[in-house]
């Protein structure tokens, strides 16, 4: 099976592209943002200041009547009819863009006239605000794309047995704008997970830099030498403090680490956004106005917005209902995969993935809550959650404790601390509470 990328066929009408937890004394509106960085902070003051350069900066683009009709769609959750007030559960696809164009040809390498996406995760919100997970879905995943409808009425050809990320690339190439390729991302995750996506934020290699470097850094624990001459990666075992270019090759390295697979990239990437939002939600960001500003800046004029998930006003009201969510409440993993039966490089949904999506369409938690894992982590009977054949049930280990975590956050003394940049079976999560500032 060859990639069809290029030779995507398509039935197009010609026409132009359009184009953790905050101490309780602080008011802030957390917003989680996208497979950058994972969580922007909000201070109460000064919110409408805040709001202004927010709405000005994001630039937004309409999905919604390319991604077919309702009928065609996985059902919307309603709110109670008792409740007009209650909330309901809110998917967002998060998409690192591939883009070659401006200054990314210097991170990225030279311009083809394409565009790719090598990063995609789910972040679901549940309806209660409760939690929030964040499940990446790997690009070597091989699905059956759907027609998809792009920007100037036409259609994109279905492509059954491909890789997950050529959607964004045939939606791109027939559509010629971000649009195309996101509605056509999200049709197919729909497609293949029966899970509602409500819209996509998407960010480019500069803007993932920029986010880094407006909260002057992130500091992580490398436990082991971390190089891979492709990305540019050189990182010594210790305490490390990664600027924006050295969190970047991170997060983009791959073949001269573990095994090479992007299976395992993935991991790492989960890690680098737990540490980040650790440090996002941290009193050094949150009570420097400043230094907040400068992140919020970064963060707005770097993201694109679907239209279909409201303006401002809907994000802040979302980060104010999630103002009390807590690391261990925030929770990173990969879909439930196995080698694809006909290409070991590649991957396909495991026996586990169709009670997982469940899970989530039904708007239950995708993995054991968080109180449970701290609680069976200091017991010797709840080790790991491995079963006796050696395969993951799927459940979140117990982490280290991240500094300036609410003392309910903490976990038991005795829980074994978890390496968030291990190599992780697919399905197996890590929190926020798991990020690692010092070794």
């Amino acid at each position: 099976m060859t990639d069809q990328g290029a030779q995507q066929g398509s039935a197009v009408h010609e026409r132009p592209a359009v184009h953790t937890r905050p101490r309780r004394p602080h008011r802030v509106l957390w917003w989680t943002a996208l497979c950058a960085t994972g969580v922007v902070a909000f201070t109460g003051a000064g919110v409408g200041a805040l709001a202004y350069r927010v709405d000005h900066n994001i630039e937004q683009v309409e999905t919604a009547p390319l991604r077919g009709a309702e009928t065609e769609r996985p059902a919307a959750p309603t709110p109670d009819p008792d409740d007009p007030n209650a909330g309901v559960p809110l998917t967002i696809a998060l998409i690192g863009s591939d883009d070659r164009s401006g200054e990314n040809v210097k991170i990225g390498g030279k311009a083809d006239g394409s565009m790719r996406s090598d990063v995609t995760m789910l972040m679901h919100v549940s309806a209660d605000r409760s939690r929030v997970e964040i499940v990446s879905i790997p690009r070597d995943l091989v699905v059956d794309i759907p027609s998809c409808t792009v920007t100037g009425g036409g259609t994109t050809a279905p492509s059954p047995a491909t890789k997950f990320n050529s959607a964004f690339s045939f939606g791109f190439l027939s559509g010629h704008d971000l649009a195309s390729a996101a509605a056509c991302t999200m049709r197919t995750i729909e497609s293949a997970t029966n899970v509602r996506v409500d819209g996509f934020i998407a960010v480019d290699f500069v803007g993932f830099r920029d986010m880094i470097d407006a909260i002057g850094g992130v500091d992580m624990c490398i436990p082991e030498p971390l190089a891979d001459d492709e990305a540019n990666l050189d990182l010594a075992a210790g305490n490390q403090h990664l600027d924006g270019l050295d969190a970047l090759a991170l997060a983009r390295a791959r073949h001269d680490l573990s095994d090479g697979s992007d299976t395992h990239r993935l991991d790492r990437q989960q890690a680098l956004l737990a540490a980040t939002s650790a440090e996002v939600l941290s009193a050094s960001t949150l009570a420097n106005p400043s230094k907040l500003l400068k992140f919020v800046d970064a963060v707005t004029s770097s993201l694109t917005l679907d239209t279909s998930l409201g303006g401002v006003k809907d994000l802040t009201g979302l980060g104010f209902s999630l103002r009390d969510i807590a690391p261990s409440q925030l929770t990173f993993m990969t879909a439930p995969t196995e080698p694809y039966v006909y290409d070991r490089n590649r991957v396909q949904f495991s026996a586990d993935a169709p009670a997982f999506w469940a899970r989530m369409a039904a708007d239950e938690p995708v993995v054991e809550s968080s109180r449970d894992v701290v609680a069976a982590a200091s017991t010797p009977t709840a080790d790991a959650g491995v079963t006796d054949d050696g395969v993951t049930d799927g459940g979140v280990t117990g982490g280290g404790v991240t500094d300036g975590v609410a003392a309910d956050d903490v976990q038991s003394p005795t829980a074994t601390p978890v390496d968030p940049l291990a190599d992780r079976t697919p399905g197996e999560a890590i929190t926020g509470a798991d990020a690692r500032t010092t070794c």
